[in-house]
Parts: C-alpha cells; structure tokens; sequence
C-alpha cells in the first residue's frame, strides 16, 4: 500500500456508503434512519417502563434496561456518521475522531454480548432455582456484574485505539463502511499491524466468543434442567420464559456471523450487500430487542398500556 503520510495520528478517513447507488443515497437511507429513530424510541420506552414501574424492577428486566442502555449507545455510535454521510455527504472523518466511534461501537458491542450472557445465567438461575431466584440475584448482584460487564468492555477497547495512534495511514483512507471499525482500520494502516491484530483478536475472543460459548453452556443447562422436571405443561412454561432471550441471542449473532461469511466468501462481488449487511448487524438489534420483549413479556406490555391509557386520561 502506498503512504503518504509519516505523521501517526494525522490522517482523514473517507467513510462508504453504497457502491453503485450514490445518486440515491438520499432514498436509499430513508428506511435505516426510520430504523435509527424506531430503535431509539422503543429502547426509550423500555428504560422509561423499567425504571417508572415497581413491579419491573426484578432482576430480567434490569438486565433488559442494560441491554436497553447498550442498544442506545450503539445507536447514538454510529447515527451520526449515518446522517453525515447519507444526508449531508461529508464523507471526511478526522483520525480522533474515528478512532473514538472505532472504540464506542466495540464497547457497547461487548456490553450487549456480556448484559445477553448474564441474561442466559438470569434464566438458568429462574428455572433452575425458582424459590431462591431474588436470594441469589439481588439488586446488589446486578449491579455488581452490570458493572462488571461495563469494566470489561471498557479494558478490552482502551488499547485499540492507543496501538492505532503508533500506525502509519494514508494521508487519505477509504473506509469500508459508513463508520470506523478496528478490523477496517487495521486493514488501511501502512505499518506493521501484528500487535494490534493480535490485541483485536483476543478482544473478540474474550468478549463475544467467551459470552456465546457461555451463552450455549447456559442453554444445555436449562435443557437440561427443564427434561428433569416431571409436568409436561411445567416443562413448556419453563421454556416458554427463554424465548425472548433466545430470539434476541440469534438477532445479535446470526448477523454478525452472516457478515462473517459474506466478508470471507464473496465480499468484492457484492459490494452494495456488503455494506448493507454491515450497517443490518449493527441496526437490527437495537430495532428488534424492543420489538421482541414488548411481544412477549406481557408485563412490558401492561406497563406500555398502562402509561398510554394514563396519558389519555390527563389529556382529556
């Protein structure tokens, strides 16, 4: 790669949007910012529901608050460039500046992953010890591994960006997709990229291939634990309260491995769905999560309907 730069630090990104469909950027980003607004309304609602309403202040819906918390943050990560670059066509972007997106969007990724992991051992522990349940997960636990799980994501970020800073780039750099990325970054820089490839990898491994691993452990236990018991109608109620965990579990990973596949198959050919399947496993998450709980939790949906019906009455 050709480098035109000697000054670490100094260089300007050039973020992408959809090859081949410049003249429409306006049309074509219509539905991801409708996406964008509805995923920060809904997740809104969530938090606004859990933390007004008594009767959700139990362990799953603190959980589902973090995971709430999370899906916001990664909206407000990568929106911005969004709106930059599909609505004002700034495709410019200084090196702090995506270097600090690079870390936000990877932190708050590591904090959904962890938040659906201690969700799953939520579950096992509902299921498994129902009697127990607020002994073992009090307040005080949640909070400490919700803390936990933000330390965490913080320590595995901190030296991405810091590594980058020693990296020579190009005075100009095309990104691969309408936001910074480590591994796209990575990929730009002139220098020798050993370190940070190995710091990123392990990242990703101590992050989303420990929590999926766990995740999976998690689910053959509550499997298991729910063949164990003897009612048949018991055994369906058991299963029935994982089934909005288990459906946002495979809305946060299946994208992220289909990108996988996609990047590693025949990502040249198909320029324009890969970034579309790159913006998809960012958006579809924080979409779906709020989606998904107000389906199936019917004390989301009470609390929902509750507030609305006491809105009406105060307006009339």
């Amino acid at each position: 790669m050709f480098c035109n730069t000697s000054t670490p630090g100094h260089s300007t990104f050039l973020l992408t949007g959809f090859p081949g469909l410049e003249a429409s950027h306006h049309w074509v980003s219509i539905p991801i910012n409708l996406i964008c607004v509805v995923s920060i309304l809904g997740n809104s609602i969530i938090l606004f529901l859990i933390r007004t309403d008594p009767g959700l202040h139990e362990p799953m819906y603190i959980f589902l608050s973090m995971l709430a918390a999370s899906d916001l943050g990664l909206c407000a990560s990568t929106f911005p460039t969004m709106v930059r670059l599909f609505w004002l066509g700034i495709r410019e972007l200084p090196f702090d500046l995506c270097a600090a997106q690079m870390f936000f969007i990877h932190a708050f990724t590591y904090v959904e992953s962890g938040v659906l992991l201690a969700m799953a051992f939520d579950r096992f522990i509902a299921i498994r010890d129902p009697l127990h349940y607020a002994t073992i997960l009090p307040h005080s636990a949640v909070a400490k591994i919700g803390a936990a799980v933000l330390v965490r994501a913080i320590l595995l970020n901190l030296p991405g960006p810091i590594l980058l800073r020693r990296l020579l780039f190009p005075q100009i750099s095309v990104l691969s997709h309408c936001y910074c990325l480590h591994c796209d970054l990575v990929g730009l820089a002139c220098s020798d990229t050993r370190i940070n490839s190995l710091v990123g990898l392990a990242s990703i491994l101590l992050s989303l291939g420990l929590d999926s691993s766990l995740i999976m452990l998690s689910y053959a236990l509550i499997l298991r634990t729910v063949l164990s018991i003897a009612s048949p109608g018991e055994r369906l109620k058991a299963l029935n309260t994982c089934v909005s965990h288990l459906c946002i579990v495979l809305i946060f990973y299946l994208p992220k491995l289909g990108l996988s596949v996609l990047h590693r198959v025949e990502k040249h050919g198909y320029p324009a769905l890969a970034v579309l399947m790159a913006n998809l496993h960012f958006l579809v998450p924080p979409f779906m999560n709020p989606i998904v709980y107000c389906i199936k939790s019917k004390q989301i949906r009470q609390g929902f309907l509750k507030r609305f019906q006491q809105k009406r009455v105060d307006i009339s």
